[in-house]
């Protein structure tokens, strides 16, 4: 008897689900064909999306590249995504750098924030070959056969901070009064602001 509820249990569960997504893609279908009355054409970006944005725990970046040369492509859309991502993750890090000094008690802050936003440059360029590809696709258009490459890459925000902060300890400006504590506070405070945007 146990068998048998279950079995009409999950039955009954299957065709409601069937009829939901079937629901769904009839809806989809609608707004497509109103798109279309209104003279528009819906415009599909890979690669792109809440679940391509940076949030507290990686840096992201999505980028296209357009060619008549599939390799080429795929080449423009890497680069763009790389300096996407660099950008993103150079202007965290002045943030976090400016933030960390003024809570601290250097001597001369000007000085230090300097060399904090030269070391995240050099910690940024070093790092940002570390990138993972976390999506790709490519298209063709059908008028011209060019190639369309969408790109979406990662890089874990906990290894930028770590190397970030292996170099700061190193340095003999700010060797002596480095707080990692503070630092590691600092810059999780700002990868969390990227994580509610």
């Amino acid at each position: 008897m146990k068998k048998v509820k279950q079995s009409v249990l999950f039955i009954g569960i299957t065709l409601v689900s069937a009829v939901n997504i079937q629901g769904c893609k009839s809806s989809e279908e609608a707004v497509t064909q109103e798109l279309k009355n209104k003279g528009e054409i819906e415009i599909i970006e890979h690669c792109s999306g809440d679940a391509y944005f940076s949030n507290d725990k990686y840096f992201r970046a999505n980028a296209t590249g357009e060619s008549l040369d599939r390799e080429t492509a795929k080449k423009k859309a890497r680069s763009n995504a790389m300096a996407q991502l660099a950008k993103s993750i150079k202007a965290t890090m002045k943030i976090v750098g400016d933030n960390y000094v003024s809570s601290t008690e250097f001597n001369n802050k000007e000085e230090v924030t300097e060399t904090f936003n030269e070391l995240s440059r050099t910690v940024v360029d070093q790092e940002i070959s570390g990138a993972v590809k976390i999506c790709d696709k490519l298209t063709q258009k059908s008028d011209d056969k060019r190639y369309v490459s969408y790109i979406a890459l990662e890089l874990s925000g906990q290894k930028v901070a770590s190397k970030y902060a292996e170099t700061l300890s190193k340095n003999e400006k700010i060797k002596a009064d480095y707080n990692y504590e503070k630092f590691k506070e600092t810059f999780e405070k700002e990868m969390e602001k990227l994580g509610n945007r």
